[in-house]
């Protein structure tokens, strides 16, 4: 009887922590947000002013210039959040010199058209899954602005799968 009792009370605490490791992998601090969205939202406009000059796509330079208008305004919002929490956004210029890196890599035309949307595509679901965590913070500012931003985020999501639609080879 006593070692039943000793199995469920080890069963109940290995659940707990189990549920407690699930709970914390589903929000992130909100320091880390700061950084990691700020990061996100430097990444869309240098790919959204990219696409402006690589692609030949008139709707992949439309997308782009959403990306870059509307990623602008909310890491211009992101940034004045963190001011006021005293929390630390990503660099810029060490940021942009990452990113260009990395899409320097992709091609011309109509192949950077179809590779820019294919990106777009993943970069917004990564993006949206980092502010539903968000979402959930215990911090109530982090938690409403990143609340706030989503259903921006999921349009983009839609726009970016249509682009991704009409570029497909």
């Amino acid at each position: 009887m006593k070692r039943s009792g000793v199995l469920i009370s080890a069963t109940a605490a290995l659940l707990m922590g189990l549920a407690s490791l699930a709970q914390a992998a589903d929000t992130v601090s909100p320091a880390d947000f700061a950084e990691e969205a700020s990061a996100k939202g430097i990444a869309e406009i240098e790919a959204g002013k990219l696409a402006l000059e690589k692609g030949t796509n008139a709707e992949v330079k439309k997308f782009a210039q959403s990306m870059i208008d509307d990623h602008t305004r909310a890491n211009n919002e992101l940034k004045a959040l963190a001011e006021k929490k005293n929390l630390k956004v990503s660099d810029d210029a060490e940021l942009m010199n990452k990113a260009k890196a990395m899409i320097l890599q992709v091609r011309d035309g109509e192949n950077f058209d179809e590779a820019y949307a294919n990106n777009q595509v993943v970069a917004h679901e990564q993006t949206i899954e980092l502010f539903r965590k968000a979402s959930k913070s215990d911090d109530a500012e982090v938690s409403a602005w990143a609340e706030k931003t989503l259903p921006k985020l999921e349009h983009h999501l839609e726009m970016a799968k249509d682009l991704q639609s009409k570029t497909r080879k």
